[in-house]
């Protein structure tokens, strides 16, 4: 996506959240839609293990590439590689896997394009993907009743859609925990943020986290994320986290850049500008910053050394990423799009072992969209080898209330910067529910 799109706000008003009756609603509309293109003579209902004409079971995993903004190539990519070494190994079942692939170009056209393509070849699942645009994408899949399996985390949309089944707290436990651990440590605090619908809701879940610390809110500066530089922003970031805010640590004012992708241009104005404020630090959440994006802005001694980075798994070098890296190894053919330090990457890779459980806990019965939504919401609790706590996706009383039924995961991890290298800052994770539960969405 480039420039700003206006369409209709990522939250909803309090008396309009998602209930449980809503969802009930939502998933017999879907039912009746499936049941009507039956009528129409349609033959299989979408998401049909077999609509390939064979045995296999079709699913989809789409994401931007070749854009001026925020690409994820590594996702389709990884999941190619996913669906060679698992049918080289027997399946699932016994059955092949087909995955199909969509750019979506950060378009809204080009978004809702996949979701139809996804619904014409009778997809069982749409997995580890990234889209802005889940309003142009969702009533797609919502219609036919395809499950969203491990979306991103980019919009609030995949937090309240009955059909969205995230993996991970998406961008707002990312800020959130951000937020409480810079609090007693930074005066000042700037957020560089992309000047669009999604980044829009960042300042919010950011002044969660800051609030939660005893920290006044953030000064929020919009960005376009398709720039080609950033001296302007990064010279206004600058200014507004050396400015006297009362907090007696204006001296130690704080700059966070969220542009996705072009984190590292930002980096590269920000650098130059940063010799006459040498006291201001940064912070980061990855998905903007990953071990590449120190490398090129200059590895230890970058203007991320030393900063708090949050994530939502451990680090790339944690053994709990072996099975995904022995894929890599095996099927992914030097790909150099598929990075298993990408967070995309390995979004998609959680994705997939959910479904393959998903799988599995129906034995030999039909592998349908509607049998895979049933498992999960019948309560399955997946595993996924220590990379987050135990899913379960269930209707949450405690993030409703700010708009985010879905939101099952809200843990993060908290990584540092040591020479030139991630590192864990933590050990474990960190919970922060309580802290989005204060969040001021409104």
């Amino acid at each position: 996506m480039t420039g700003r799109q206006r369409m209709r706000s990522t939250f909803l008003p309090r008396s309009l959240r998602p209930t449980r009756s809503f969802r009930s609603a939502t998933l017999s509309a879907g039912a009746l839609v499936a049941s009507a293109s039956l009528a129409a003579g349609c033959g299989l209902v979408p998401g049909a293990t077999g609509g390939s004409g064979d045995d296999s079971i079709v699913v989809m995993t789409w994401a931007p590439e070749g854009t001026a903004a925020t690409n994820k190539p590594g996702m389709p990519a990884f999941a190619r590689a996913y669906a060679r070494w698992i049918n080289a190994n027997g399946g699932l079942n016994g059955r092949q896997l087909k995955v199909l692939t969509c750019n979506d170009h950060n378009d809204t056209v080009d978004a809702a394009k996949c979701a139809r393509q996804a619904v014409k070849a009778n997809a069982v699942a749409v997995l580890g993907s990234y889209s802005q645009h889940s309003e142009s994408f969702l009533p797609h899949l919502e219609g036919a009743g395809i499950p969203y399996i491990g979306g991103y985390g980019v919009t609030n949309e995949e937090f309240i859609s009955p059909l969205s089944y995230p993996v991970n707290g998406g961008q707002p436990a990312l800020l959130a925990g951000l937020g409480k651990e810079l609090a007693a440590d930074c005066g000042p605090i700037a957020l560089v943020r992309p000047d669009t619908i999604a980044g829009d809701t960042l300042p919010a879940m950011l002044d969660a986290g800051l609030t939660a610390g005893g920290h006044g809110k953030v000064v929020d500066q919009r960005a376009a994320e398709d720039a080609t530089e950033y001296s302007a922003q990064a010279d206004a970031a600058l200014k507004k986290a050396t400015a006297e805010d009362g907090s007696g640590k204006n001296d130690k004012g704080c700059v966070i850049p969220a542009l996705g992708d072009r984190t590292g241009t930002f980096m590269d104005s920000f650098r130059r500008g940063r010799e006459d404020y040498p006291t201001v630090r940064t912070a980061t959440v990855l998905g903007s910053v990953d071990q590449t994006v120190i490398n090129s802005t200059g590895g230890a001694s970058s203007a991320f050394e030393g900063a708090y980075v949050t994530g939502w798994y451990p680090v790339a070098s944690d053994p709990r990423w072996d099975p995904m890296k022995k894929v890599i190894s095996e099927s992914a053919f030097s790909d150099t799009r598929i990075d298993p330090a990408d967070t995309g990457v390995q979004t998609t890779w959680i994705a997939y072992t959910v479904f393959r459980k998903v799988v599995e806990s129906l034995g030999g019965g039909a592998v349908t969209a509607d049998t895979v939504t049933g498992a999960l919401d019948d309560g399955l609790k997946v595993s996924t080898g220590g990379l987050t706590p135990t899913l379960r996706w269930e209707f949450t009383d405690q993030l409703a209330s700010i708009g985010f039924p879905r939101l099952v995961n809200a843990n993060v991890t908290l990584q540092t910067v040591k020479q030139g290298r991630l590192a864990a800052a933590k050990e474990g994770f960190v919970d922060v529910t309580k802290t989005l539960e204060n969040a001021d969405v409104d």
